[in-house]
């Protein structure tokens, strides 16, 4: 007896729809499919209403679809892709998390028109949802129109989430918006992209309208100047590099990039902070997926670096934004093969001169800073007469000073901790005090922490003597103070009040 293994298709369509979170990833698919149907234009509209409901349109002049592609658009492992990366068909099922989707669609002289309505509840509901289509003949161009309403992956289209500025950096950083194909023999074609949002979601700016190449920014090997590694910069031209497969088929590596300091690095549509963008992408239809900083080496930093390595042949996770082959032999051929080719870029005599400049101008550029800070404490000391403590450690200093020139009490700094509201323990003639060390005595009851472990305060000067004396007028911690600046003492509690000494050494010590 044989068996055939189920599926549960609900809890699939569920699974998947859910793997896509982030509502930017609707802009990464739509201009994937745009692009994959030979599209040249495609406009993305994102609106919101008053009460916060949401509508994405996306519309593009691409080769529109027939009954054939509407079934592929919204079954689950049924694209007609082959090797590009929505061939198991999961990236149109993100738009299932709504309330709504219609598809209006022209290809070969026939019009489409498809509703799915409750798409998410109907399949939270345990049911698979179903679709309606409606043919007619036309005579309109081809090109296909989607809506997606009450989108709601994430957050859904938070407006303090989703701007311009940040659609326009994932757009060139996580899309094919920010495709490296156009630098190899890919059957590249541009397309030009305009996004607009609706003022209730970003009113800062015009539409954002780009087309989908990535440039990287002009070269710059040697300028002029004394401090010129920040905008140095090398390009290296695209290189196909082939490697061998355990089965003998060959794989394909497309590489592209730049090295350059920051100034230079500044030109790209970042996507955060450089540390976390630049170094060597992986990447598949030539959208960035994975970084492979490895291939660099542990002696060079890597975000100096910006390079694109295209392979088809790497296995993305149902969301796109993994590598899940990375156990097997493919992946470990194209790595050792870019191990192979980073080595060569390292050892470039460009490259290492661009890096010993850096050294040198870091080091110029600290002696220089440390020459002005110099200065400017030089200065400070010239206006104050002496030393003007900005600090706790300075004010232990000028304590120690004031106990080594014939002081009628004698302190020693026992234990120290800067941070620490009683932050010393001093040693005086008659056993230990705890003590707070501060650079104006005012400072410490800005918080109101408690008096109750303080036997003594130092302080430089006494500070903001108004502010004290408004302690005075209310309970302190329940308490009553009192601030004696004749005796320059406190007298804490009401019955039988402790006496805390301060000790202000301004008036102590000559400049």
């Amino acid at each position: 007896m044989h068996k055939t293994p189920q599926v549960n298709e609900v809890n699939e369509f569920i699974e998947i729809a859910s793997d896509f979170e982030d509502p930017l990833e609707v802009i990464r698919e739509a201009l994937s499919n745009s692009y994959d149907a030979n599209a040249t234009r495609v406009d993305i509209e994102i609106t919101q209403d008053d009460e916060g409901r949401n509508t994405l349109t996306i519309d593009d002049d691409g080769d529109g679809m027939c009954e054939r592609d509407l079934s592929s658009f919204f079954d689950l492992g049924n694209s007609r892709k082959h090797d590009a990366i929505g061939y198991k068909g999961h990236g149109t099922k993100i738009y299932y998390k709504s309330d709504e989707i219609r598809v209006e669609a022209v290809k070969d002289g026939t019009r489409i028109e498809s509703l799915m309505e409750r798409p998410w509840e109907t399949l939270n509901d345990r049911e698979l949802p179903m679709y309606s289509v409606e043919k007619t003949e036309t005579d309109e161009s081809s090109g296909t129109r989607i809506e997606v309403h009450g989108f709601r992956a994430g957050r859904g289209f938070d407006p303090q989430k989703l701007t311009y500025n940040k659609i326009e950096h994932y757009i060139k950083w996580k899309t094919i918006g920010g495709s490296t194909a156009w630098y190899f023999d890919d059957d590249f074609h541009e397309m030009e992209i305009t996004i607009e949002l609706s003022d209730t979601i970003d009113d800062t700016r015009p539409p954002i309208k780009t087309t989908n190449r990535l440039k990287f920014g002009p070269e710059n090997r040697d300028p002029e100047g004394e401090f010129v590694a920040e905008r140095m910069c090398k390009c290296y031209p695209p290189r196909e590099l082939s490697v061998t497969l355990d089965d003998g088929q060959e794989a394909l590596i497309e590489v592209v990039g730049m090295v350059g300091g920051k100034e230079a690095r500044n030109e790209l549509p970042t996507y955060g902070k450089h540390s976390a963008q630049f170094g060597v992408w992986l990447a598949k239809d030539h959208i960035k997926v994975e970084r492979y900083n490895d291939a660099i080496g542990a002696d060079n930093e890597f975000f100096h670096f910006f390079f694109v390595a295209n392979c088809q042949d790497i296995e993305l996770s149902a969301n796109r934004e993994k590598i899940r082959n990375k156990s097997g032999n493919v992946y470990q051929a194209i790595t050792d093969e870019l191990d192979r080719f980073f080595t060569k870029v390292c050892q470039d005599p460009w490259y290492q001169d661009y890096i010993e400049r850096r050294k040198l101008e870091n080091k110029m550029q600290s002696v220089q800073s440390q020459a002005s800070s110099l200065d400017d404490r030089r200065e400070r000391a010239e206006e104050q007469g002496g030393l003007s403590p900005s600090n706790s450690a300075e004010v232990v200093a000028m304590l120690e000073r004031y106990s080594a020139n014939g002081a009628p009490e004698s302190f020693k700094i026992a234990d120290f901790q800067l941070n620490d509201e009683v932050n010393t323990i001093l040693e005086t003639e008659n056993g230990f005090d705890n003590a707070s060390i501060e650079v104006k005595l005012s400072d410490f009851f800005k918080d109101e922490p408690p008096l109750t472990h303080i036997d003594r305060f130092v302080c430089w000067k006494l500070g903001d003597i108004d502010a004290l004396s408004q302690l005075e007028r209310t309970p302190y911690m329940d308490e009553t103070i009192r601030f004696d600046f004749s005796d320059n003492e406190i007298k804490y509690g009401e019955d039988d009040p402790r006496t805390i000494p301060i000790l202000e050494l301004s008036s102590k010590i000559s400049p």
